[in-house]
Order: structure tokens, then sequence, then C-alpha cells
């Protein structure tokens, strides 16, 4: 019996991380009864921080670790609860190690897992900590370089983030020059059909647009491509937001416990969000597949480009880019008929989450598990705040914060504060007595 007691995490208790990282090199050797995953990091001392704290809590939990050196040298290291510690550390440091894990017996759907005899990951929140030890958390962005090798006949798909730079047989290489934070890694492997097309942006770069499902699903991808091309257009039109690799990959996925995820140029989803047959699907399900592209395309720059410092900023990304999703659908569609559905929503499951036991702010001040805060508080009333501010400044007045932004904190991990900010400072606005409705419930 477990007599541990949850220990709660306060927003006030923040602290930057001692260490930062510069790049990220994972290899995975994939196999039917364990995977082998060997990681290369750089690591340097936070230069913002007047500390020069020596020591560094890698979060890892249920790895068997293989492997450690720091610069080809075994380092003064000890394995602790939930992970692992290391001691006597230079300014600047590469750290080589190799852990065993076992996604065909990883029944959390978090970390790197087996569905349906294929690999998926999802790593979002603390997921990624299940694969290798890590500084797994969202403030911490580094450039991630992976390389993947398994048996070709029974996984011949082998994707992560970025852009392939190698392929044979399998083993591939894919390099994503964005900085991003661990929570947005993906590697998916198995043996899927593919639908593919492209979309060539405004400034005329031919973007390759892939979307993988199992065989039997093909025809029922076609919807999911067209509403992933009207994304790009929409937020082009709209925010004037350019998507930034050359490629984007969608993989649909029976045993997937979150709806979707916005992972960097490889989105996971449920099935139910990307399958549409016109034969037997609902033109709900249509709008719902849609808007659901949508939205996870929309993260590609709030919430992957500009990302949260921790986790208690949820809101900053996800209502944020919900309220976008609902923005695109009402331009796309009835923008009456859109706002009536939403604010239905709201009356039926966010107010009663406010009138009940478990109401909280947008932003919260503490939390146990992390995963209980992916609530119609944060995400839908999340996006009743941000439509406030929409409506307080205009579309114009909006869309110059959105600007100023991105100008300030593209590549970074920031806080909702940051956002009001910069919606304040290009609209000499002052936001103070309406910052209420994120401390709140």
């Amino acid at each position: 019996m477990n007599t541990v007691e949850p220990q709660a995490i306060y927003r006030k208790d923040y602290q930057p991380s001692a260490y930062l990282i510069r790049t990220t090199e994972l290899s995975f050797d994939l196999s039917e009864d364990e995977t082998l995953v060997s990681s290369k990091v750089h690591y340097y001392q936070n230069p913002n921080l007047a500390s020069q704290e020596r020591r560094l809590f890698l979060n890892g939990v249920n790895l068997e670790l293989i492997s450690i050196s720091i610069d080809g040298v075994q380092p003064n290291y000890q394995l602790v609860d939930e992970g692992l510690e290391i001691s006597d550390l230079a300014d600047e440091f590469t750290l080589e190690i190799t852990t065993r894990i076992h996604p065909e017996k990883n029944t959390s759907l978090n970390g790197l897992y087996q569905s349906s005899g294929n690999f998926c990951t999802q790593c979002e929140a603390h997921g990624f900590r299940q694969i290798t030890y890590y500084l797994d958390r969202p403030d911490v962005l580094s450039v991630f370089t992976t390389h993947i090798k398994a048996d070709h006949k029974r996984y011949p798909i082998l994707l992560s983030n970025g852009n392939l730079i190698s392929s044979k047989p399998g083993e591939v290489t894919w390099h994503d020059p964005s900085l991003k934070p661990c929570y947005l890694f993906a590697l998916v492997a198995g043996d899927f059909a593919v639908l593919e097309d492209t979309y060539t942006t405004i400034s005329g770069k031919e973007v390759a647009l892939k979307i993988y499902v199992e065989s039997h699903n093909i025809d029922k991808t076609q919807f999911a491509m067209d509403s992933l091309k009207r994304s790009f257009a929409w937020d082009e039109q709209r925010f004037g937001l350019e998507y930034d690799l050359d490629i984007y990959m969608i993989v649909a996925v029976d045993d997937f416990n979150m709806g979707a995820m916005e992972n960097k140029g490889l989105n996971i989803f449920n099935s139910t969000y990307v399958l549409a047959n016109p034969d037997t699907a609902t033109d709900k399900d249509f709008i719902n597949v849609e808007a659901v592209i949508g939205h996870e395309y929309f993260h590609n720059w709030t919430g992957n480009r500009v990302t949260c410092q921790d986790w208690f900023q949820l809101s900053l990304k996800e209502g944020l880019t919900v309220f976008r999703d609902q923005e695109f659908t009402s331009d796309l569609h009835s923008r009456s008929i859109k706002r009536i559905e939403d604010v239905n929503g709201l009356r039926t499951f966010q107010f009663a989450e406010d009138a009940g036991p478990m109401k909280h702010p947008v932003r919260p001040e503490s939390y146990i598990e992390m995963n209980n805060f992916y609530t119609y508080t944060v995400y839908e009333k999340g996006a009743e705040v941000i439509r406030m501010i929409h409506t307080l400044l205009g579309e114009t007045g909006f869309q110059s914060g959105m600007k100023l932004y991105f100008e300030r904190h593209d590549g970074q991990a920031v806080t909702i504060d940051d956002f009001v900010a910069a919606m304040s400072d290009a609209n000499d606005f002052d936001f103070k007595p309406f910052m209420a409705w994120y401390s709140q419930p």
C-alpha cells in the first residue's frame, strides 16, 4: 500500500531551471519486447540566473538506466524517486544516457506506447519522462534531432517532428530546427496508408501535407485534408501567420487518450476527429473534424512557437487557441449559429463546473495532478476571457496585440501576464482590473 501523501505544486513556487538545453539528439531502437532510447543532450547554465547551481535533477519514470556519461566520463549521480540527480557539474556539458523502456506494456497511454501494433507517443503534460531522463518542463526549449530504427516490414512508416533529413528502409533521421519543449516531441512507427497533398503558403513556399491512417480508413480522410488546407489559408488571412516547416503530418490512431495533440509538425489524433465518410457522417461530425484539425494547426503559433512557462499557464495556449478555432468556424460557416452553440456548451458544462466542488480559476494557483486541469474552465472559459479582450480592443487592436506578442516572444516560454501585457502595450489599455478573470473562479 502506498502511504505517501500526494504533494501539491504551487504557482508561487515557480523557479527557472538552473540549466537549459541547447540541442537534444535522440536515438530509438524499436522492437517488439523492448525499446532502447539513447539521448545526447547539450546542457548549459542558465545565463539569466545569478546563482551557480551545480546540481541537476532530471525527471524519469518507469525507466531502466543502462548507461550514463558526461563528456565521456561517468558522473556523480544518484537514482531517486521519479528521477535522477547529478552533482558536481560544469557550466556546459554533454550528457549521454541510454535507457530501456517497454512500450508494449505501457497502458497509461503516456510516453511511448503501442496502439494496435503501432508505436505512438503522448508527452503532454508529463509523458516525456517515461521515455528518458530529461528536464521535463515546458520552459526548457531545445532543437531536436531524432533517429529511429525498426523492422521495416512491421514498421515501414517512421515519423517524428520537423523535416526528414535522411531515410533508408528501417532507419530514418528527423530534424526540427525550431525550439520546443519536450512535451511537443512525437514519434510514430507503424504500417499506415497515407493521403498526400501540398499547400503553397502566402510567401510561395510549398508545404507537403500528409495524413496517415490505417489502410481501411483511407477513404474517410479527404475532408480532413481539405480542412487542413482551409486552416493554413485562414491563419494567413486572419492573423498573418504562416507555417514554418517543409512538411505537416497528421496521424490518426484509435487508442489516444487526448482528442488530439499539437506536436510540432506531427499531430496525433484520435481517429474520431480525422475520419469522416459522407455516407455516414453528420453535418456536426464534419464541423467537429474541421474545428479540431484547425485547433491543432493553430497551436503551431499559439502553443508551439510561443509556449507556456509552466502548466499553470495552460490557458495561455488553450484558451487562446480555442478562441481562434471558434473564429475559424465562425468565419467559414454561420457566426450566429456557432456563437449559440458555444454559449449553450458553456451554460451546460462550464457553468456546472464553476457551480460545483471542482471549480477553479482559469489560471489555477496549485495542482496535485496536472491532467485534472484540462477542463472546460481552462479551455472554454479561457476562450471567453480572450473574447472579452477582443471585444474591448476590437479586431484591429486585438491583431496589433497579437503581432506585438509574437514579436516579443517567438521561441519563448511565457505567461498569461506576458500575453495581456502585449495587448495592453499595443493599445495603451490598462488591463489590471481585468486580471481578476484569470485569478477568480
